[in-house]
């Protein structure tokens, strides 16, 4: 007679283990305030095209305090399906001047590290001519994945 088998049971990742994690490769320089790639594991929370209104749909003036209403607005989003920032890994930003932009590092990354923490997921910045909504100068996606 064999002996009774004894079941496999997954072990079941530790908060650590699971959150995601940046991917820069051995020799590439260490990127400021975005990462090259994000590994995760767990449930997906997506965003849409956020903009920087408030919820009566006023827009604040300037690209930093759009970008401040915006980041505020990804955080309430997210926490709707149970995401928080660090469990962000990809934002996609739409910007209506690049050279505004580049022009405001130091405002963008406060007006970012108040809502998001020193947490930097995979980013892209893209130019576009513009969006739906004519006042908004930067619309954002926000990807997130909650550890199962």
């Amino acid at each position: 007679m064999s002996p009774p088998r004894i079941p496999i049971v997954p072990s079941i990742p530790r908060e650590e283990d699971a959150a995601p994690r940046s991917l820069n490769p051995d020799g590439w320089p260490r990127p400021k305030g975005y990462a090259n790639g994000m590994a995760a594991q767990g449930r997906v929370v997506l965003t849409g095209g956020v903009v920087g209104w408030d919820v009566m749909g006023r827009f604040p003036e300037g690209l930093v305090a759009q970008a401040r209403r915006c980041f505020q607005n990804i955080r309430a989003i997210l926490a709707e399906g149970g995401a928080e920032p660090h469990h962000i890994v990809r934002l996609t930003w739409y910007v209506t001047n690049i050279d505004d932009y580049l022009a405001n590092p130091k405002e963008l990354g406060e007006a970012y590290r108040s809502a998001f923490g020193r947490h930097y997921p995979a980013m892209a910045v893209v130019e576009v001519k513009r969006l739906v909504e004519k006042a908004a100068l930067l619309e954002i996606e926000a990807t997130a994945i909650v550890p199962d």
